[in-house]
């Protein structure tokens, strides 16, 4: 059983940036392949990174690439969304998800067996 807790979240201006965190517990940390979604109001949850169990191979979507990075410090049982250049279309609920087993990083919902409870970003213009 993995628990995940998020946090960072918060209110920024368009052309910001924020740092969103998520700890897990439990001692596998390092053997779970981490992912970040995020859910806007009306819409469905939507993928937006993803990292390998060592942090070797990472995955972004399209509408956050270049501007995201995903991270993890496996030491710390933490993994990290560096969201900047912040757009009012980025505002949402960002939730982290992690999946036990596999070797690389995973984009679909159903891949994943564990979320946090989510953490709110606003992006004012």
């Amino acid at each position: 059983q993995v628990q995940l807790v998020e946090s960072g979240g918060g209110l920024v201006q368009a052309g910001g940036s924020l740092r969103l965190s998520c700890a897990a517990s439990g001692r596998t940390f390092s053997s779970y392949a981490m992912g970040w979604f995020r859910q806007a109001p009306g819409k469905e949850r939507e993928f937006v990174a993803a990292i390998s169990w060592n942090g070797a191979s990472t995955y972004h979507a399209d509408s956050v690439k270049g501007r995201f990075t995903i991270s993890r410090d496996n030491a710390k049982n933490t993994v990290y969304l560096q969201m900047n250049s912040l757009k009012p279309e980025d505002t949402a609920v960002y939730y982290c998800a992690a999946r036990g087993g596999g070797t690389y990083y995973y984009t679909r919902i159903h891949q994943y067996d564990y979320w946090g409870q989510g953490t709110q970003v606003t992006v004012s213009s």
